[in-house]
């Protein structure tokens, strides 16, 4: 987790500008690590891939406030927080058994389910699916190869109509740089929350073995 703080911590005054800023941005970090844009899917193409069709974002915001008002981590961001973070969010309906993560792919967004349930699943190296969990609403899935550009662990699908709020990287740039108090707040807390799940799947995982 060290790089992920490391993002929020001024750099030397003497690095050039231009690096300076490239360092920090979430949308160029991929590219940084040599992986072809092409590649790449964001949240706008997987939209239209599901079928995905616009969420208000009084009603999604709405449903945010309150699921996460019931966090333990998420709960560190109040009301006031929540109704800032709406116009970095994306929110949409998408039917059911729909691919809104797929394994082993590169995607630059991260998902809130807020309504609905979302099965997360593990193909195994000899060919076993194993279902590591079913979220249930105010769950964050995604946010690690948002965080650190890395390739998907797991394949994330619909299993009814559910409702979301996607937050891609471009949108997480904007954050940092219009409401950087706000962007380290929700990356300190997503960290937390990703750690804390990585020690459960693990745990799983070494169960199956």
């Amino acid at each position: 987790m060290k790089g992920i703080f490391d993002m929020l911590r001024p750099k030397a005054q003497t690095e050039p500008a231009e690096e300076k800023r490239d360092s920090i941005l979430f949308s160029t970090a991929f590219a940084g690590l040599g992986v072809d844009a092409s590649l790449l899917i964001p949240w706008e193409a997987r939209a239209v891939e599901v079928d995905a069709k616009r969420l208000t974002a009084a009603r999604g915001t709405k449903l945010l406030q309150g699921l996460w008002a019931q966090d333990k981590y998420m709960s560190h961001l109040n009301a006031e927080a929540i109704q800032r973070l709406e116009r970095y969010f994306d929110f949409a309906s998408v039917p059911a058994n729909r691919d809104i993560i797929r394994q082993d792919e590169y995607g630059n967004f991260m998902v809130v389910l807020l309504s609905g349930a979302i099965a997360v699943d593990r193909v195994q190296p000899w060919g076993e699916r194993l279902r590591l969990a079913e979220t249930r609403p105010g769950e964050i899935l995604g946010e690690m190869s948002l965080l650190d550009s890395g390739i998907r662990f797991s394949a994330c699908t619909t299993m009814n109509e559910c409702e979301i709020a996607a937050l891609s990287a471009e949108a997480m740039d904007d954050m940092m740089s219009a409401n950087p108090h706000l962007a380290a707040n929700l990356i300190a807390l997503l960290a937390r929350k990703l750690s804390l799940r990585l020690r459960v799947v693990s745990a799983r995982l070494s169960e199956k073995k």
